[in-house]
């Protein structure tokens, strides 16, 4: 053996000695892994958040509790591991969670790594000898272990983080509809002059497409709360008391409390081998990043100018908008929600493809999945509040602009299409557009109408209301 360094102590695993940090509440296989992955420098105590450290403490206090009741595990060793396990899923000890996100596929290190810090913990409380394999680790797998933690990591991060963001989003579009209804606008498709609407319509539409988001994910959260806890090494539930799984995920539910409902999974082989569970979540997770961007690209293209751009819009000016052009104002808050709705994008090609890995009896790209996953969380979250907060609640709309340019729309043509014909209508636009003029006075000299009716039907205010008039 080596000289111990200054400031490590020895400690031992099935491979030999290890030398670890004196203060480390972690042990020798962390240590190991430590050393065997300086790839990325990102660690599982994530920096966007602590949920996925604070699930596996969560774990291994309800599988302690569950252990301890079925007369598994002593009542002062179970106790002693619940009050350090507690200590974990409160957040107290995140930088005794050193390991790289890209390290051995099932995560086994990071569960050796929660058993190792739990075990010391443990025993300084006990007095007592506490082992991160046969105390810790009882009636448990890192491969049932870590595909726990990303459900529960996910629901915790969907529930408490992301759903108040989004509510608070799609409140803030709806106030803004409510405020600006009877403002009437030229819709655009193919980015080409359409059919006017009311303002609060083409709101109407963002804050559908955002509810029809949270529909699916709220219908997705049961099978979050589906546990593989229980499945052991490859689902068979191999050293586990048959009670186990369901009373573990009882426990569960106590101690995260709230609405949680968690159950045992039906099919421990299904859970252990496949992700499907989040590549479901993830893929809402993206239509979620797909509607934030089309929401951001939406006001960027309504605020543009403010004199060669559409202009119907003006966002709050929160920064200098150019190092070189004075006076520049750019629509800073959408363009960061749009990099990073395709961010979440690509997280989503990630797991995607991890999920494949999924070879017999194991997917072995784990981590990587729980990283990319709750990333893709933090970034919605974050996008949503500074879209309601600094964007939505402040942007005033350019009525004036609105008008000057609804009144020479060619397409409200359009209306007299059921009285004139598509032809004439399309001769009667082609002629007000090289004109320059309004609709309504081309209208006036191209066909029988009447100036009452041709305003009666040309009214933008009433083609909004749809219908033949």
């Amino acid at each position: 053996m080596a000289k111990i360094k200054k400031g490590f102590r020895i400690e031992k695993d099935s491979l030999g000695e290890v030398q670890v940090p004196k203060k480390a509440l972690y042990g020798a296989q962390t240590q190991r892994a430590v050393e065997n992955f300086p790839i990325s420098g990102i660690k599982m105590d994530f920096p966007f958040t602590n949920s996925f450290v604070d699930s596996l403490g969560l774990i291994k206090d309800a599988a302690s509790r569950t252990n301890r009741k079925l007369g598994l595990l002593g009542v002062k060793k179970a106790s002693a591991i619940s009050k350090a396990s507690k200590e974990v899923w409160q957040s107290r000890h995140n930088s005794e969670f050193p390991l790289d996100v890209f390290q051995t596929g099932s995560g086994t290190s990071s569960n050796m790594n929660a058993n190792e810090v739990i075990a010391n913990l443990a025993s300084r409380f006990s007095g007592i000898e506490v082992d991160p394999n046969d105390d810790v680790n009882m009636s448990q797998s890192s491969n049932d272990v870590i595909p726990t933690a990303i459900k529960i990591s996910a629901y915790k991060d969907l529930t408490e983080k992301l759903y108040p963001a989004l509510d608070k989003l799609i409140k803030e579009i709806e106030k803004k509809e409510g405020s600006l209804k009877g403002i009437v606008k030229t819709g655009r498709t193919h980015l080409m002059d359409a059919m006017p609407l009311d303002i609060s319509q083409e709101f109407s539409a963002w804050s559908s497409q955002l509810k029809n988001v949270k529909k699916t994910l709220v219908f997705l959260e049961k099978r979050l709360l589906e546990m593989p806890l229980g499945g052991t090494a490859v689902g068979t539930g191999i050293n586990a008391h048959p009670r186990f799984a369901k009373n573990f995920a009882k426990e569960l539910s106590l101690l995260i409390g709230g609405k949680c409902k968690a159950t045992s999974s039906d099919n421990f082989f299904h859970e252990l081998s496949s992700q499907d569970t989040a590549v479901q979540v993830s893929g809402e997770l993206k239509n979620l990043a797909v509607a934030l961007m089309k929401i951001s690209n939406d006001l960027r293209w309504m605020n543009s100018g403010p004199l060669a751009g559409l202009s119907e819009i003006e966002l709050k000016a929160l920064q200098p908008g150019s190092s070189i052009m004075p006076g520049k104002v750019n629509p800073v808050i959408p363009e960061a929600v749009a990099m990073a709705s395709a961010d979440v994008i690509g997280n989503d090609v990630t797991i995607t493809i991890a999920a494949q890995s999924g070879n017999f009896q194991l997917n072995v790209m784990l981590p990587v999945i729980a990283y990319n996953l709750l990333k893709s969380m933090a970034l919605l979250t974050g996008s949503m509040n500074v879209l309601a907060d600094k964007t939505i609640k402040s942007f005033k709309v350019n009525k004036k602009s609105l008008e000057k340019v609804l009144n020479k729309n060619p397409i409200l043509v359009t209306a007299l299409n059921p009285l004139i014909g598509y032809k004439k209508a399309a001769a009667i636009a082609k002629k007000a557009y090289s004109e320059d003029r309004p609709i309504i006075e081309v209208a006036i000299e191209e066909t029988d109408l009447s100036e009452a009716k041709l305003k009666k039907i040309l009214d933008p205010i009433k083609l909004t209301k749809g219908g033949i008039n």
